[in-house]
């Protein structure tokens, strides 16, 4: 939130999203357990990401909108980070070409978050900046 007042005029920056599956969280792999072979079952990987698992209840929360829309639940995280008007780029981490075109859906996903499907994302989420505090100055709105 504090990052909120370099989006407006006059400086109308965006930012950069890395990592918009959350190390894989968002594809729904980790539902049931770490697999093995992913990120999270390698020695090397797994202290740094285990705070991840704590959002495997909100993806699972997640997957019925994803499937009401008729896409995946990492090609509607994709799109819901692309539809941010605040967002420049959405950095993709694809291991391989078929992880690629599954993120690349998330293109065509971005015209079917409509402001219903975009509240009931942030029902699950949670995490909704608060509006700019704006400290005594004039509002920036």
């Amino acid at each position: 939130k504090e990052y909120l007042p370099l989006f407006k005029e006059p400086y109308g920056l965006g930012t950069t999203i890395w990592s918009p599956l959350n190390s894989g969280i968002l594809t729904g792999k980790y539902n049931k357990g770490i697999p093995e072979g992913s990120r999270l079952a390698h020695k090397n990987y797994s202290e740094m990401l285990k705070k991840n698992l704590n959002n495997v209840p909100k993806a699972v929360e997640l997957e019925p909108i994803a499937k009401d829309l008729g896409v995946s639940l990492a090609a509607m995280a994709i799109a819901w980070c692309a539809k941010n008007k605040n967002v420049s780029t959405v950095i993709l981490g694809a291991s391989n070409p078929e992880q690629l075109r599954q993120n690349l859906e998330g293109l065509q996903a971005i015209p079917k978050l409509t402001p219903d499907v975009m509240e009931r994302i942030e029902k699950v989420l949670a995490n909704k900046p608060e509006k700019d505090q704006t400290f005594g100055r004039p509002s920036r709105d």
